[in-house]
């Protein structure tokens, strides 16, 4: 199978494209940075509607795995929105099979749990962006979106925990959320995932994450736990007071459960899993 992902340079690009290698003809993209540095990354603005078509199409892939997209900056939108629109046409050009990586963050979190049925009611720029990226890509029929949560590894700190870690490392004061729900995803049930999606004939919406729910607090301390950051004087537990993020955007994985073999492991599962290792 060939394959292709755009944002191979992101965190979790950068954990799935190591376990797609073995399995697949591979390229992958990245913006500026590439911490991967192989052969087969090339660089993509997906902003760059021409650059976008002329890579698939001379790569011609059969898979187009489009991972690339942002969460901050004033730029945020157009690499979504934009990005979508560009990947989703050029996909129809190469008659690829599109899995398009999305977010629990295209919910309010006033009605959980959420399946693959709910309309999406997004209450900040990154959510509005993500649910326009979604109406995008469903309007071409070989689609998959994959709606998924915060994303870990036990190998590589993620972004918020490595933030977290260092805050209180530096004696500043961190507030773990006791009132954010989520189902926090191990990158490697992810990867699985989106390469058994890869060589199914499953189209539409599925909601890719772990099956256990948790506050934000409760997954930040095991986090910390697990990577021995003991530095917690400055550390306190409270409920997040700001409304531009939703409070509970907890998903409902029984379609998933049902559709894939790659078991949706929650973190304690995961931890369990690695200790035994």
């Amino acid at each position: 199978m060939k394959i292709l992902i755009t944002g191979g340079s992101s965190y979790f690009g950068q954990h799935l494209v190591p376990l797609a290698l073995p399995e697949c003809e591979l390229c992958y993209t990245y913006y500026q940075n590439d911490p991967l540095a192989l052969p087969l990354g090339k660089q993509l603005d997906v902003r760059d509607k021409t650059a976008v078509s002329t890579l698939i199409t001379s790569y011609h892939p059969e898979v187009i795995i489009h991972l690339a997209g942002s969460n901050r900056g004033a730029h945020m939108a157009d690499v979504i929105v934009q990005g979508a629109a560009h990947v989703t046409q050029a996909a129809a050009q190469a008659n690829a099979r599109l899995i398009h990586m999305s977010t629990d963050c295209v919910f309010d979190g006033l009605n959980p749990p959420y399946d693959e049925t709910a309309v999406p009611t997004p209450v900040n720029e990154y959510g509005r962006a993500k649910a326009k990226a979604e109406a995008i890509v469903k309007q071409y029929p070989n689609h998959v979106i994959i709606r998924t949560s915060l994303i870990y590894s036990l190998e590589k700190m993620d972004q918020g925990t490595r933030w977290m870690a260092a805050a209180l490392q530096r004696q500043e004061p961190v507030t773990l959320f006791d009132n954010q729900m989520r189902n926090p995803v191990w990158t490697t049930t992810l990867a699985e995932a989106c390469l058994e999606l890869a060589g199914s004939s499953f189209t539409g919406i599925l909601h890719i994450a772990g099956s256990q729910i948790m506050t934000r607090a409760e997954f930040g301390l095991k986090m910390l736990d697990h990577w021995g950051i003991t530095a917690r004087d400055t550390m306190t537990i409270g409920p997040s007071q700001s409304g531009n993020w939703p409070l509970d955007l907890s998903f409902s994985v029984a379609k998933g459960t049902a559709v894939l073999k790659t078991p949706l492991l929650g973190v304690d599962q995961v931890l369990q899993q690695i200790q035994k290792r």
